[in-house]
């Protein structure tokens, strides 16, 4: 799956191979100005290196929320972690394969990466795609439709994944509440990971005391292995 092709899944969008000077990027929180359509959001920690290639989280809200609520759980990681943040919100009240099939938030989400890898120099062993409740599903799906990007996933509590062969093996990491009422284990995680692993991809499962949530430990957990 090395070619975009017709596939509606796949995203274009590459690091170049001569990376932006970052000199005058300003860290804090700004709006990535893509035009009409929903809000997309860039965290910038103040730690990041002008000489160092950072490291990026496309981050996916669940369903109702906003780029705002996918913010959330990784920000404050940020800056220890020199990790840029992404954040697009979802053109309907959630991700598009959940409603209907791929189309406007694959776009969407390729023209803000567009943005960010114009602007920020990048490494490229360090990109993943990260996610809530419908954001994990989502971020599992495109995530492996497009693993020659993206190197790892981060999935806090999905509810499916499309199938799709990855064109490499990303890292993949799942966290689950056990007493999660809104999408419980047994009907989710615990049907997702073993069909992943039968697939030949290796998945690292973390489940937990608790509901619908993404915990703080688990969420730094989970981005400590971008650093491995």
């Amino acid at each position: 799956m090395g070619k975009t092709g017709n596939d509606p899944s796949r995203l274009t969008a590459r690091p170049p191979a001569t990376p932006p000077d970052r000199t005058g990027q300003r860290p804090g929180l700004r709006a990535v100005d893509l035009g009409q359509g929903r809000e997309v959001l860039l965290h910038v920690p103040a730690g990041i290196d002008v000489g160092t290639p950072a490291r990026l989280v496309v981050s996916l809200h669940g369903a109702g929320g906003d780029a705002r609520a996918g913010l959330g759980p990784l920000v404050p990681l940020a800056e220890t972690h020199r990790l840029l943040v992404l954040a697009p919100t979802s053109q309907d009240r959630t991700w598009d394969v959940i409603v209907g099939g791929w189309g406007p938030d694959v776009r969407r989400i390729d023209e803000a990466l567009k943005d960010v890898f114009a602007s920020y120099p990048l490494d490229p062993r360090r990109l993943a795609i990260s996610g809530f409740s419908d954001g994990a599903s989502y971020a599992l799906s495109l995530g492996l439709a497009n693993a020659d990007l993206f190197t790892h996933i981060l999935a806090f509590s999905p509810g499916f994944v499309v199938p799709a062969r990855p064109a490499r093996t990303p890292g993949v990491y799942v966290s689950h509440g056990r007493a999660d009422d809104v999408l419980p284990i047994d009907r989710t995680t615990r049907r997702i990971v073993p069909r992943l692993r039968s697939a030949g991809i290796p998945v690292e499962v973390h489940e937990f005391d608790g509901g619908h949530t993404v915990p703080a430990g688990i969420a730094a957990e989970a981005v400590h292995r971008l650093a491995e």
